[in-house]
């Protein structure tokens, strides 16, 4: 079932998008779950965090005039770097090349604290996309997050840097949910394989299980989209990405609407959920 479109109560839900290597799709898987939220009538942001080297803007074909270094410095108002993308996603733009962004003062965090929370109150749910790594930046906006999405592929070094992000999100934010979406694989056994090499090492040397929340399979009409700049769910809604998205946009909008409580039995079956998806998508 879709889940209905109910404003929250108390602002925004904030999901962090993340990753430990670069190269896995993690901007991409983003702005697709945006555009998806938004098309299921939610107000969707995206803050665009890697700060120095951002490229939210750039995929969704949007040309911000300003970007979040001229918030940061106090030059411009949230309103005024905000841009509108596809189906009325509001993002907040990076910069591209400006080192000084890549380590924040204590000024500039705070400006950034109150611009999410500005954000927070006029939004149903509020992506943020990180840098990869493990940078204090980055910390800092996990740690911030309601719920943390780690973006990993098949290939073993995506999958070591992936259980880094969760080690030290582990020791920093123990309470924070943190949810696995596989990225470029063949099936739902791929995708299966990948979970649970990362969910067996998480339960074994961190103690703490992890949550499936879906894979997105490989299909040529991602590279497609990424040409022509449009986020695939807008592009090319009937493709198998596109399909796979939804679903994962589905998952994320229930997040908003459904107890804790059962939120975190329903992660518990997560790996069982695989068969499931891979017969959606």
């Amino acid at each position: 079932m879709i889940p209905a479109r109910q404003p929250r109560p108390h602002g925004a839900m904030v999901l962090a998008v993340t990753s430990g290597k670069g190269g896995v799709g993690k901007t991409n898987v983003a702005i697709n779950v945006a555009v998806a939220l938004a098309r299921l009538g939610y107000r969707v942001g995206v803050l665009d965090a890697d700060f120095g080297l951002g490229n939210v803007d750039v995929l969704l074909g949007l040309t911000p005039e300003s970007h979040i270094g001229h918030l940061l410095s106090g030059e411009k108002s949230l309103h005024e770097i905000v841009v509108t993308g596809p189906c009325g996603v509001q993002v907040l733009p990076a910069s591209s090349g400006l080192q000084a962004l890549t380590a924040l003062t204590d000024a500039q965090r705070e400006r950034l604290r109150d611009a999410i929370g500005e954000m927070c109150h006029e939004l149903d749910f509020l992506l943020i996309d990180t840098a990869t790594g493990l940078s204090d930046n980055v910390m800092t906006l996990l740690g911030a997050s309601e719920r943390v999405m780690v973006v990993t592929s098949l290939e073993p070094s995506a999958i070591v840097d992936a259980y880094a992000v969760i080690k030290v999100l582990s020791t920093t934010s123990p309470d924070t949910e943190i949810g696995l979406v596989i990225n470029t694989v063949r099936d739902a056994d791929e995708a299966g394989l990948a979970f649970r090499q990362l969910d067996v090492a998480a339960t074994r040397f961190l103690n703490r299980h992890l949550v499936f929340y879906g894979f997105i399979p490989e299909d040529p009409a991602v590279r497609e989209a990424v040409l022509v700049q449009r986020a695939i769910v807008d592009h090319l809604p009937q493709a198998p990405a596109s399909r796979s998205f939804r679903i994962l946009a589905f998952r994320v909008a229930s997040f908003g609407h459904t107890p804790r409580g059962q939120q975190l039995a329903a992660a518990r079956r997560g790996a069982a959920q695989l068969r499931e998806v891979s017969q959606c998508a």
